[in-house]
């Protein structure tokens, strides 16, 4: 077990060739001790065998154990026999392990509507088990990704009042990326003792402030999911309101951090754009305006070619279907002010600008002046190499 994943946990991987050879695409992680399970999933109606699998060991409340994961198929759209293929590989794998198919969690990813090559399967889970203990963190993220360009994962200890616990979260993503619970796939590890019920809280406002808060292109995965797993290998257990509290502002930390390494890697993308949205009527407003601003094709093409043009972002702002008044609106690009109760300043301003955008982080504050709602949002640029990446997907 290497340093980076937290006490108690093992990684190994296996090369599958689910859809090209030479490189890990099966990733499997095992906990020594019973697992406290938290999960999020997508909310795309066809949510992809994996999904419903989880969904359910998640709903039974049962300990887990084990994470498999895979790239190269999503084994979504795939009906019956998708399940049967997960149920399946939960058999092989529980014997392979000597566990319980239902301590087995499924994830995901790759091309929509695939059946599983299940003869693969079958020769690489003995591979992955024997492997067991054999990668780090980013070992396993790694037999995740797809078109990612570079690894998503992160660690970090913190000290509770009985102790010190570790954090290790991996994710894998760069399209397909809006999410209404996570993003694409994402694991978080903890060594901590902690209670289901309070460990299903924490996770989801964690999420809700970071995963839910990024957008690529738009598009909701079909395999949405995010499992935190805590397994008490450290022998520190959260003991109160103040442990709890520690541990939910660093797994925040730590999902916020990952979570901008997506956004940072969308393809074909070049700049982060921090979208902030106060003085809306209500929070749900101001996610209007963030979110229609954060994917639109138009403001995210002008911030690829560091185009100061303002007048896009505001556009965007007064279709989003928020309700505020135009002539109390305010936009900050850059540091610069643009816009100030629905009129144009500081023209002189636009050489400034453009040199400001060629930053790899754009900063775009929008005042509404109705209340105070507020919401942030951090989204892709908008390059030539999306279109690149994408027409040609299943090669």
């Amino acid at each position: 077990m290497r340093d980076d994943l937290p006490k108690g946990f093992a990684a190994g991987t296996a090369q599958a060739a689910f859809r090209k050879p030479g490189r890990p695409d099966l990733g499997l992680l095992v906990s020594e001790k019973p697992c406290v399970l938290a999960a999020l999933f997508t909310q795309n109606l066809f949510c992809a065998a994996p999904v419903q699998i989880d969904r359910a060991i998640l709903k039974a409340g049962k300990p887990v154990r084990a994470i498999v994961a895979n790239s190269g198929q999503a084994n979504a759209c795939t009906g019956e026999q998708g399940l049967r293929n997960c149920e399946k590989i939960q058999s092989l794998l529980a014997v392979d392990l000597g566990l319980q198919p239902d301590e087995i969690l499924l994830i995901s990813t790759g091309v929509i509507g695939a059946q599983f090559d299940m003869g693969k399967w079958g020769l690489a889970l003995p591979d992955a088990a024997r492997n067991l203990g054999s990668q780090d963190a980013e070992g396993f993220t790694r037999a995740m990704m797809t078109t990612d360009a570079f690894p998503k994962f992160a660690s970090r200890s913190l000290q509770l009042s009985g102790g010190e616990i570790r954090l290790c979260v991996m994710a894998k993503g760069a399209g397909m990326i809006c999410p209404n619970m996570a993003t694409m796939l994402c694991v978080a590890l903890t060594d901590a003792g902690v209670e289901r019920k309070a460990w299903q809280g924490i996770f989801s406002r964690a999420v809700n402030k970071t995963f839910n808060r990024v957008t690529v292109d738009g598009d909701t995965s079909t395999n949405d999911t995010i499992l935190g797993l805590a397994n008490g290998a450290s022998g520190v257990a959260v003991q109160d309101q103040e442990d709890l509290a520690a541990l939910e502002a660093a797994l925040t930390e730590i999902l916020d951090k990952v979570s901008y390494m997506l956004v940072k890697d969308g393809e074909g993308a070049k700049k982060v754009i921090h979208i902030s949205v106060k003085g809306a009527a209500t929070d749900s407003d101001a996610e209007l305006v963030a979110r229609a601003v954060g994917n639109s094709q138009l403001v995210k093409t002008a911030i690829y070619g560091g185009d100061a043009n303002w007048g896009r972002i505001v556009n965007a702002a007064g279709y989003s279907g928020a309700s505020f008044n135009p002539g109390e609106v305010g936009l900050v690009l850059c540091g610069i002010e643009r816009f100030h109760d629905g009129s144009p300043v500081n023209d002189d301003k636009e050489e400034e600008l453009a040199a400001l955008l060629q930053q790899s982080d754009v900063d775009v504050k929008i005042v509404l002046g109705r209340g105070k709602g507020e919401y942030t949002l951090k989204a892709s640029d908008l390059g030539h190499e999306y279109v690149t990446l994408n027409s040609d997907y299943r090669s």
